[in-house]
């Protein structure tokens, strides 16, 4: 019986980075990765030439950044990042770099670890708003035109809600804000519960992990799904802040991380405990149905992704490993041995051909995994 291949080794790995590396992501279009330290830096990176294109300090050292992230609702040429300073800042992407100020900067009063969301459009919708798009199509000796990545006449215009979903100045909140706007919205308050009679909202806690997104076929009306410090996952649609549409215990320990797939029908969490959990969204009626439960021989898991054509997902865990699942039918893939320190992030480019995983030894690594067929 022959053996399963050994887990491949990265492409390369990012190194310059001067603190740990808390998140990364993917340009839509261009061959670049966006990667935020706890040092506050943002650098944005090369990823054919797997050079430094600029770098730059956008939150304080004391505070770190928490999160970056780009979609279709903010545009192509705009990036986010969030701070642990309480403040959230839209940068656009001029002169090979980031802007010299921030386009838009809100001051959520949030200073806790919970990553923001923007909101996830269901795959058809994003791939309207992205076209025509030149993702990925270079040579390999090709280096990124970083003036191509300021021509804002070029730019594809912002589709879907543009709104963020962040936990609450109130830690056990979840907030909406309007990044036309700059002003908060919505709070979604724990004052009661939907699913389960007996699940008391008065045990959650803190918000952990939060992801917005736009069911399919729905009339453009937002939901959210937030993890909670008690293990919990809920179901919200932002009409409703008062009562959530579902309401389930998935975790024995905190809710860390938690991803979409690219048809807003289910995703993947991880927490403080042994354990991934794979779901369905029933969008009819507003319930989230466990798929698979993965017991792990560690716990900790920092960070979840599904990649766009929702054939694999990644999970970053605190053992230092990243592990590979076949998404649709929950086995195990690989299991990545790369780094030395605890795994913070992950994420997929848009063309599915590279992964990238950030960690605390303050390297980025990228990878080739089970590459689409053309």
């Amino acid at each position: 019986m022959s053996k399963r291949p050994p887990p491949p080794d990265p492409v390369v790995v990012l190194r310059g980075h001067r603190a740990s590396v808390t998140d990364v992501c993917f340009h839509q279009t261009k061959p670049i990765l966006f990667a935020g330290t706890t040092g506050g830096e943002l650098r944005i990176w090369d990823t054919v030439q797997h050079r430094t294109v600029s770098s730059s300090w956008v939150h304080s050292a004391a505070h770190g950044i928490v999160s970056v992230a780009t979609g279709p609702s903010i545009g192509l040429n705009k990036v986010i990042s969030q701070g642990r300073d309480g403040t959230v800042k839209c940068w656009d992407i001029e002169n090979g770099g980031l802007s010299s100020n921030p386009s838009l900067t809100i001051k959520t009063n949030s200073y806790h670890f919970c990553k923001l969301s923007l909101v996830k459009v269901p795959y058809a919708n994003a791939k309207q708003a992205n076209e025509p798009k030149d993702c990925y199509e270079r040579e390999v000796g090709e280096t990124v035109d970083t003036d191509s990545l300021c021509d804002s006449k070029d730019d594809v215009p912002a589709k879907g809600p543009k709104y963020m979903a962040v936990a609450g100045e109130q830690l056990s909140e979840v907030e909406i804000w309007d990044l036309n706007t700059a002003e908060r919205c919505t709070r979604l308050h724990q004052n009661s519960c939907g699913g389960s009679p007996n699940f008391l909202s008065k045990g959650r806690g803190m918000c952990m992990a939060v992801q917005a997104y736009l069911p399919s076929k729905s009339q453009g009306f937002v939901n959210v799904l937030a993890g909670y410090e008690d293990g919990s996952i809920l179901v919200w649609d932002i009409r409703n802040p008062g009562i959530p549409l579902t309401a389930m215990k998935v975790h024995l320990e905190p809710v860390l991380c938690l991803s979409i797939d690219e048809s807003c029908n289910g995703g993947i969490s991880g927490g403080a405990d042994q354990k991934i959990v794979l779901y369905n969204l029933d969008h009819s009626t507003g319930s989230c149905v466990i798929k698979k439960e993965i017991n792990l021989e560690r716990p900790g898991i920092s960070g979840t992704s599904i990649r766009p054509d929702s054939k694999i997902a990644a999970t970053a865990g605190w053992d230092r490993r990243v592990r590979i699942y076949n998404y649709r039918k929950g086995s195990a893939l690989a299991i990545l041995k790369y780094h030395h320190a605890t795994c913070n992030a992950v994420s997929f480019s848009s063309d599915c051909k590279l992964m990238a995983s950030a960690s605390e030894d303050s390297t980025v690594a990228l990878w080739e995994l089970y590459p689409p067929h053309a």
